[in-house]
């Protein structure tokens, strides 16, 4: 099993076979979450509070337009979120604005999300807390039994 540091670098190191110049100015939606494995379920993450994989690979390509999205949700939620029933909601951060309404509507045209569930967090650190959220996650998949499932935001008055 590879070490944290090589999962993490692995990452990173398809990205720089990509090409920095072709990836210059492009927007790139970075759905994967740094989780390890190596010690079984439930999984544990490779970054995480001070750093996260979505401000490593935005650090590492500063010219790219490094948006955090559907990293919250299942694959099969991510393409499809009509599979739940009812308004649930999809996180998105990163530090270009422009770059991030384009995703949305990219999720919203793509893939039916409703735009007014698409919670932008902000800037490329919030990617902390999304990655930090599948501790959670993973464990609601095994309460729930499957891992079609996600949350909602509720506001009091």
């Amino acid at each position: 099993m590879p070490s944290e540091f090589e999962i993490a670098s692995d990452r990173v190191a398809a990205l720089r076979q990509a090409g920095v110049a072709n990836l210059r100015g492009k927007i790139l939606v970075q759905v994967s979450n740094p989780l390890d494995f190596s010690k079984g379920m439930p999984p544990t993450l490779t970054v995480c509070n001070t750093d996260s994989l979505g401000e490593q690979i935005q650090s590492e390509f500063p010219d790219v337009r490094v948006v955090k999205a559907p990293n919250t949700v299942n694959c099969d939620i991510m393409i499809a979120p009509s599979r739940i029933p009812g308004d649930h909601d999809l996180f998105i951060c990163g530090n270009d604005a422009e770059a991030k309404q384009q995703v949305a509507k990219y999720l919203s045209e793509w893939f039916g999300w409703k735009l007014g569930n698409i919670i932008d967090l902000g800037d490329i650190t919030n990617s902390r807390g999304t990655e930090m959220y599948l501790a959670l996650w993973v464990r609601l998949w095994g309460v729930v039994g499957n891992p079609h499932f996600n949350i909602h935001i509720v506001q009091g008055r």
